[in-house]
């Protein structure tokens, strides 16, 4: 999809992890948004608030 599957040896890995570690950040990152504004709403609808 992103051409990287022509790339083979050492630097074909190093994209790869940069993708992965990218990808990684990204979803740390999304996550904590979504539970900064949804968990206290969340967390009084489940106490019953």
């Amino acid at each position: 999809m992103f051409g990287i599957e022509s790339v083979s040896g050492p630097m074909g890995a190093a994209i790869i992890i940069g993708a992965v570690l990218v990808e990684a950040i990204l979803l740390y990152v999304g996550y904590g948004v979504l539970e900064q504004v949804l968990g206290p709403t969340i967390t009084k609808a489940l106490r019953g608030d």
